[in-house]
């Protein structure tokens, strides 16, 4: 026979347990882990839902004009334009069981009570990790194809990376192909940009078909050498030709199949490869959510306090006891640089 407690007959409110403003320090002082696309991107807390994603356009110089003395200068345009997005609102959350209220309320002795709420500082770690993850997945989704797309959620967004600045060679010439020719195909996407790429960005995988590519052994060592490419001899070939350093990005982010278990899945895409320079790309913006919104409003909590993913506990039922851990945000990444980089799938 199960026996059901009323639970609240005794337990201390949750909110007393964990208070709105120590879930928001919490959530905005903690070190997460650093992802390749906060390192591309760096992330900015903005006070809209609607942003104007600003387009440098190309930054290559453009020439002035000869001009005569105490003559007029002639007036250039503007070659940067702007893009309207809204904010897309990610969201994650975990229940804490009517077991888990009644130990955190009445817990045998101190040490249990803070491992208790450690334990929910860990859900809490973890529907925050989730919501940043999203937003790295979306964002190597940007830099890799130059859209983020999502049929499920109604999301689609076109950066527009020019058509020239982007390549397949997966069909007609793949890189784990022996006829593929590395070198030229790097040689002629770097030659495509203004400015030129000074470092690159690709998959284990890919980076693997590059360092067996005959052609390009033969080209760093000579004919028939024998050797084996390795990282520090290719950084110094492709930089004595101009040409930008390659690095993978592996990191990997678990997803929900749908039949009790999780798959596997890559933020960047393992079969492709951007090209870029120096300069920052563009920004990981993040927004309010309403759950924000609503606790600024009624002055529990000021805006300053609150990080870019919002957390909290609350409850929403009475029998049975409901309680909630929650994290969200309402996040973008925006591509400034879109004209500064050059997307390729090479394998298929």
């Amino acid at each position: 026979m199960n026996i059901k407690f009323n639970l609240q007959q005794f337990a201390t409110p949750i909110a007393e347990l964990f208070p709105q403003k120590d879930l928001l320090d919490y959530t905005r002082n903690r070190a997460w882990p650093t992802l390749m696309g906060d390192t591309l991107f760096p992330a900015r807390k903005v006070n809209s839902l609607e942003v104007d994603m600003l387009l440098e356009g190309n930054r290559a110089p453009v020439i002035a004009d000869y001009s005569a003395f105490d003559a007029e200068a002639p007036t250039r345009s503007r070659d940067a334009q702007k893009m309207t997005a809204e904010l897309a609102y990610v969201k994650s959350k975990m229940q804490l069981k009517e077991t888990d209220l009644y130990a955190l309320a009445k817990p045998r002795d101190a040490a249990e009570q803070a491992y208790l709420q450690r334990q929910v500082y860990n859900d809490i770690d973890r529907l925050v990790q989730g919501v940043l993850a999203r937003g790295e997945a979306m964002t190597m989704e940007m830099l890799a194809t130059g859209k983020i797309t999502d049929k499920k959620h109604n999301i689609a967004v076109d950066y527009g990376v020019p058509k020239n600045h982007q390549a397949d060679v997966s069909k007609t010439n793949p890189w784990s192909s022996d006829s593929a020719d590395i070198l030229l195909d790097l040689e002629t996407w770097s030659d495509k940009l203004d400015i030129a790429p000074t470092r690159a960005l690709t998959s284990k995988t890919v980076l693997s078909n590059i360092y067996r590519n005959q052609k390009l052994i033969a080209n760093v060592y000579g004919t028939n050498s024998g050797r084996i490419l390795g990282q520090a001899d290719l950084d110094a070939f492709l930089t004595a030709r101009g040409l930008p350093i390659i690095r993978s990005y592996d990191g990997k982010y678990k997803a929900e199949n749908g039949k009790g278990g999780y798959t596997s899945t890559r933020y960047f895409p393992e079969n492709c490869i951007v090209l870029m320079n120096d300069d920052t790309l563009g920004e990981k913006l993040y927004g309010p959510t309403p759950d924000e919104l609503r606790v600024v409003a009624n002055g529990s909590v000021q805006a300053s306090q609150i990080g870019n993913v919002f957390a909290k506990i609350y409850e929403s039922g009475e029998d049975p006891v409901a309680t909630w851990e929650l994290a969200s945000a309402t996040m973008l990444p925006t591509f400034a640089a879109v004209d500064e980089v050059f997307q390729a799938q090479v394998l298929a």
